[in-house]
């Protein structure tokens, strides 16, 4: 059965989240056949999955799609949402690597399974237990993307069109995510550094791939379509992350779900304090220096923080960085092969990336 070319973001929403709930479900079950230890995985990565989450990639996979002119069916969102599950991957283990004890306001899966190991009265250390049990949880997540996308009931032939760009996605996240922690390693100032990172890390594998994904399923000359995605992927996708750089900042815990600035207690080096640092005074840059990357920031040293950054203009320079880079995505899909549904749609999605809340 074909889906109308005109459905909107929250009925494609609704057709992601119904895939992920039942492929969830199947390899749920298979998983707590082996034994009911893995009653706890299985529930852990159900939740973490299926209660929140905006579906930004899957999103973009099918809009992608649509834009090569293809019909949707129902089939398809298998195959199209199949990138959530690299999403759950990264977030999982970035929580790790940044040894951040929460997300979207509750505990991190390492703290999750901390909390088991302490209150089943375990052996060993319940932190390590996390840890490793997190780094299982993300691997799995990572093994099921591709079981997702190889168990979907479309042709072969466009699974295996599908296939080098999906497996770029995951190259190309990994890498993105090497570079964030070499930059803190090598407390980096640099802007442009900076900029490849955010470019990397979230960017790439968050719009322009799954943009690319989703023409690569349509399997109908995708090339025509690559470029047209990429400049509107790569721009909007580093504007998507540097959003996040503010709200790791400036952001409310209630809209982030983390404690306010988390992100200058792990010392990210991100564009906003590459631009901070660069327009700072020797007095602003010792301050930055005692501060930033401190794990027991208090509320005062993050308020001391952020009034740098606002009196240096980076914030504002970072604002108007975030609406150029939105105008230049914007503008790349006034083409003709994009329908004008298609063109909404993406119009649409360009500003849920980049004007979340501060």
């Amino acid at each position: 059965m074909e889906l109308s070319e005109h459905l909107d973001l929250p009925a494609l929403r609704g057709s992601i989240n119904e895939a992920l709930s039942a492929f969830i479900a199947a390899d749920n079950h298979y998983l707590t056949q082996i034994g009911p230890e893995l009653e706890p995985v299985a529930a852990a990565l159900k939740e973490f999955l299926l209660q929140s989450g905006k579906r930004f990639r899957p999103l973009f996979a099918s809009v992608g799609y649509l834009g090569t002119g293809s019909p949707l069916s129902p089939e398809l969102f298998s195959a199209l949402s199949s990138v959530e599950l690299i999403h759950v991957c990264a977030l999982i283990h970035d929580d790790v690597m940044d040894a951040s004890d929460t997300r979207r306001g509750a505990p991190a899966i390492h703290k999750q399974f901390e909390n088991l190991h302490q209150s089943k009265k375990l052996s060993g250390s319940s932190a390590q237990f996390g840890i490793a049990s997190a780094i299982l949880l993300g691997d799995l997540a990572l093994v099921w993307a591709s079981k997702m996308l190889h168990e979907s009931k479309i042709p072969a032939e466009q699974i295996i069109a599908a296939l080098p760009i999906f497996d770029e996605m995951e190259v190309e996240l990994m890498a993105g995510q090497y570079l964030d922690i070499y930059e803190q390693a090598l407390a980096s100032e640099s802007v442009e550094r900076s900029l490849k990172v955010a470019r990397y890390k979230s960017g790439k594998y968050s719009i322009e791939r799954p943009l690319h994904f989703g023409a690569a399923i349509a399997n109908k000359n995708p090339e025509r379509f690559y470029p047209i995605y990429s400049a509107y992927g790569l721009p909007l996708g580093e504007a998507f992350q540097l959003r996040d750089d503010l709200l790791g900042v400036f952001g409310e815990p209630a809209e982030t779900g983390k404690p306010a600035g988390d992100d200058l207690r792990e010392g990210k080096r991100t564009v906003l304090m590459a631009l901070t640092h660069e327009r700072s005074n020797e007095s602003q840059r010792k301050t930055i220096k005692e501060l930033l990357g401190k794990p027991d920031l208090s509320l005062d040293e993050v308020n001391e923080l952020r009034g740098i950054i606002i009196d240096t203009g980076a914030r504002d320079h970072l604002e108007g960085l975030i609406s150029t880079l939105t105008q230049e995505a914007v503008s790349a899909i006034d083409n003709p092969l994009i329908t004008s549904h298609v063109q909404s749609l993406l119009h649409q999605m360009a500003t849920i990336a980049t004007q979340r809340k501060i």
